[in-house]
């Protein structure tokens, strides 16, 4: 049984759980995630895993509120538990020998990119990490890593907290300063991602980005996840889901995840009658 132990809103969007998955934590690494159930009848979604306590056996998701699935997921409560959980599933980040790194992180992407800040930090890489929100309000983990960055950029597109600008500016101005990375990293909306690449392409930092399509299965068979990188089909499930930025065909994968738009929103007002109705 994957109990929910703690749960706690982030933001207005939001949400952190933590479950008692104690095999789960075992084994989980950085970039690893894990696809649940909340309920018997619905849909599998995949979160990535954002931290673990290998002591009480717990690992913790943060998720954006976005859809039917995620609705029902934040529906629960502590004390109730999941209807099946999967994981660790994809392959670890590869961090080893990393000495100095950017670790970019957009909105949600955060919770994505605070791990394998935290596993640098760990290794005794000098970390720089820049993480952007459209505005104050939607800000979340800032603490976390301050705790895991030699240096923090936290930028917001309104000017309501931190710098006002892109993260790419961040990024940009940080290579003007003369820093060099063995590696950026890089998690976020899929347009975020995209013109990270496009900056460090023209100096040749080798570029990881976390691929998040859509996924059913978590083993390749269902071909939901597949992405052109480098000219090849890949599936992010298991071939990634980090891949090298400067391969991924960007353009093709904005397209696809748009494709399930209309549908997703009739899910979404649905679960919200539903919901509201059991609360009534």
């Amino acid at each position: 049984m994957f109990r929910i132990v703690e749960k706690a809103a982030l933001n207005p969007t939001v949400s952190k759980i933590v479950i008692d998955a104690p095999l789960i934590a075992s084994k989980a690494k950085p970039g690893q995630f894990v696809i649940l159930r909340s309920l018997n009848d619905s849909e599998r979604i995949p979160l990535t895993i954002s931290d673990c306590d290998l002591k009480f056996g717990t690992i913790t998701l943060i998720y954006q509120i976005v859809g039917a699935s995620t609705m029902e997921l934040n529906a629960l409560s502590v004390g109730d538990c999941l209807c099946d959980l999967v994981g660790p599933l994809g392959a670890p980040t590869e961090l080893d020998g990393v000495r100095k790194a950017a670790v970019i992180g957009g909105g949600v992407g955060c919770a994505i990119a605070y791990p394998i800040a935290k596993k640098l930090h760990e290794n005794g890489c000098e970390v720089h990490s820049v993480v952007g929100f459209r505005n104050r309000e939607l800000v979340i983990l800032e603490e976390e890593f301050r705790g895991v960055s030699n240096r923090l950029e936290l930028m917001t597109d309104d000017g309501s907290y931190g710098t006002k600008g892109l993260v790419t500016h961040a990024l940009q101005a940080l290579i003007d300063e003369g820093h060099t990375y063995d590696a950026v990293y890089v998690i976020g909306p899929l347009v975020m991602m995209k013109f990270v690449c496009e900056v460090t392409r023209p100096y040749g930092i080798k570029t990881i980005v976390s691929m998040n399509p859509i996924m059913i299965d978590g083993t390749g068979m269902c071909g939901g996840c597949r992405l052109t990188v480098g000219g090849e089909t890949k599936f992010a499930c298991v071939d990634g889901p980090d891949f090298d930025g400067h391969l991924v065909d960007f353009d093709e994968a904005i397209k696809r995840s748009s494709a399930y738009r209309e549908f997703e929103a009739r899910r979404r007002e649905a679960s919200c009658n539903l919901l509201k109705k059991e609360v009534e």
